[in-house]
């Protein structure tokens, strides 16, 4: 199955290295647009783990940010967090990028990682913090939950 440009989906277990890189499945890199640059940005995410945009999602994210008015404090604080921890990468021959010791530390990464597709991006993972997240999320209003899948799944 080929998937379409910058589309990622699945699940993948790595080991996150010495020198703090980890790599990101072949699938990935294959389906990563040529205009891309075989270059991802990488940044927190939402949760504890780290959010890898392909470089020209980034580009429409900064797009957006900027439409942003400086002049509101939420929209300051938002802009501040989004982009402070970005941080540009390409992946070397062995398909490995580098993650910042402050994405690492914000996700729990010691040793092993769990790689997700997240359709439009990845997702970085603790495997210990995602079970535990995974948990909790148990409680998610089933209601809501079956009327979002509605709108989706066809």
């Amino acid at each position: 199955m080929t998937l379409t440009n910058n589309t990622f989906i699945g699940e993948y277990a790595y080991s996150l290295d010495s020198k703090g890189r980890v790599n990101v499945p072949a699938k990935y890199r294959q389906s990563l647009s040529d205009d891309n640059d075989s270059t991802f940005v990488i940044t927190r995410g939402m949760d504890s783990c780290i959010w890898v945009y392909p470089l020209t999602h980034w580009k429409e994210i900064e797009s957006n940010l900027r439409n942003l008015s400086s002049i509101s404090r939420i929209n300051r604080t938002f802009v501040r967090n989004t982009v402070r921890y970005a941080f540009p990468t390409q992946y070397d021959k062995q398909g490995r990028i580098t993650l910042t010791p402050s994405l690492i530390e914000y996700a729990g990464l010691t040793k092993d990682a769990l790689i997700i597709g997240m359709v439009n991006k990845i997702a970085i993972w603790d495997p210990a913090t995602l079970k535990l997240i995974d948990q909790q999320n148990m409680e998610i209003d089933i209601e809501a939950y079956d009327d979002l899948a509605e709108k989706i799944i066809l």
